[in-house]
């Protein structure tokens, strides 16, 4: 593991001008716990787009007459809520009636209460965030030293505001290492999102093969494969996933589908409960 990406983030000053508050406000978020900022090459703050999310979410949460100790807990607890993957970026976070809630993948929930139930969408801070993201990119291209981690780190923080950029950077990460995991996965599903199946499948697989013990490369060969109509070579990328791990509940709501259209119910059946034994343990 190499140290911070040499180019990342978004300086105190781009978050003030992006949230619409004052850098002040911006410094006094960060020094209460809520995000955890890099420090840059002079030791100034870098905020990452999740940073972003976060510091959004609870400045509308105060705004709506939240307090703070209140704010901090249900964004943490929120955090630990949230599937395997998934950040702040893909749920909606509100104040209603003095509570926090969230929705996400079409149900809603209280952090708080961890009960299943701001809005603020994400949208319009990614397309605020993009130009400042493609000037990191660029500053990136014209930059020596740049280790795969690095480019891996600048990727990830590309994804939500600049996808195009996001993939290349990925892409050089993989150029200096052809086998580092996380940034094949990542350029599939990518390229996966775009529509470019075939070539979301060859990173998926070359990722199972990097790390054949981790189910995330064979889960995401499965999807690609059953989005490409090959239901059984579909199935045994989901097999695969839950030899690697068996608490994979997402591979067994799929193998599910997969055996329902095959006609063979039984098994469907059986995925279909470990699904729900999974999910409600």
């Amino acid at each position: 593991m190499s140290g911070p990406p040499l180019v990342a983030g978004y300086s105190t000053r781009d978050v003030a001008r992006l949230l619409g508050i004052a850098e002040g406000r911006v410094r006094a978020l960060a020094r209460s716990g809520l995000v955890s900022p890099r420090r840059g090459r002079r030791r100034e703050l870098r905020f990452s787009f999740q940073d972003l999310v976060v510091l959004r979410s609870a400045q509308g949460l105060l705004d709506a007459g939240l307090p703070p100790r209140r704010v901090r807990e249900a964004l943490a607890r929120l955090g630990e809520q949230l599937p395997g993957g998934r950040s702040l970026a893909s749920v909606r976070i509100g104040a209603d009636r003095g509570s926090v809630v969230v929705r996400g993948e079409g149900e809603f929930w209280e952090p708080e209460s961890g009960q299943r139930l701001l809005d603020f969408e994400v949208a319009d801070l990614a397309v605020r965030v993009a130009p400042l993201a493609r000037r990191n990119a660029e500053r990136a291209r014209r930059l020596e030293g740049m280790g795969a981690e690095d480019w891996y780190g600048l990727a990830w923080e590309l994804e939500a505001a600049a996808t195009e950029e996001a993939a290349e950077a990925y892409r050089r990460a993989l150029e200096i290492d052809p086998e580092h995991f996380d940034a094949r996965v990542n350029l599939g599903r990518l390229l996966h999102e775009g529509g470019e199946l075939e070539a979301a499948e060859a990173c998926f697989r070359r990722a199972a093969e990097v790390r054949p013990d981790d189910p995330t490369g064979w889960f995401n060969l499965g999807v690609a494969l059953q989005d490409r109509g090959r239901r059984e070579e579909a199935i045994g990328a989901y097999r695969r996933s839950v030899e690697a791990d068996p608490q994979y509940a997402d591979a067994y709501f799929n193998l599910a589908g997969l055996y329902e259209e095959l006609g063979q119910r039984a098994v469907a059946i059986k995925n279909l409960k470990a699904y729900r034994r999974l999910v409600r343990g």
